[in-house]
């Protein structure tokens, strides 16, 4: 019975855990978010593309999601990429050559703007730190403190 109930108990908090690891996407292309997920909802705002959200559930072809200022709405599946991307909190992160303080400077970005992910891993393998891509093409590491979306 012991062994029953730890081996039940360690799969809830397999599941659990899964459960609570943050899933993000991107608009792969505009995205209208609505107060339902219905195309019949009402519409409450307009996304571009790259955008990063947080998927919260899914609910035959729609998604509830987070965005990076708290807002919850829903968005059609279908808008939503694999492409992960990431938006500056702070008034200006420095991106930088090497996951390091003092390392040199590749580009600062101001608030808002979106950054892609370049290489998930490295958030594992470098931790604090994200290594991003910009829209043209310089990449480095900023630190996770300064973004949103990972």
């Amino acid at each position: 019975m012991r062994f029953l109930l730890g081996t039940w108990l360690g799969a809830l908090l397999a599941v659990s855990g899964n459960a609570l690891a943050a899933e993000f996407h991107s608009t792969s292309e505009v995205a209208i978010l609505y107060d339902a997920p219905s195309a019949r909802a009402r519409p409450l705002f307009v996304l571009g593309r790259d955008v990063p959200l947080e998927a919260i559930v899914s609910v035959e072809g729609w998604v509830k999601v987070r965005d990076a200022s708290g807002t919850v709405a829903w968005v059609e599946k279908k808008t939503l990429g694999e492409k992960r991307t990431l938006v500056i909190r702070v008034p200006v992160a420095d991106v930088l050559a090497n996951p390091v303080d003092g390392a040199p400077l590749v580009f600062k970005a101001e608030q808002n703007v979106v950054l892609e992910l370049a290489d998930l891993s490295a958030a594992t393998t470098t931790p604090g730190w994200a290594k991003v891509r910009h829209r043209d093409g310089q990449t480095g590491f900023v630190r996770i403190s300064q973004i949103w979306g990972l």
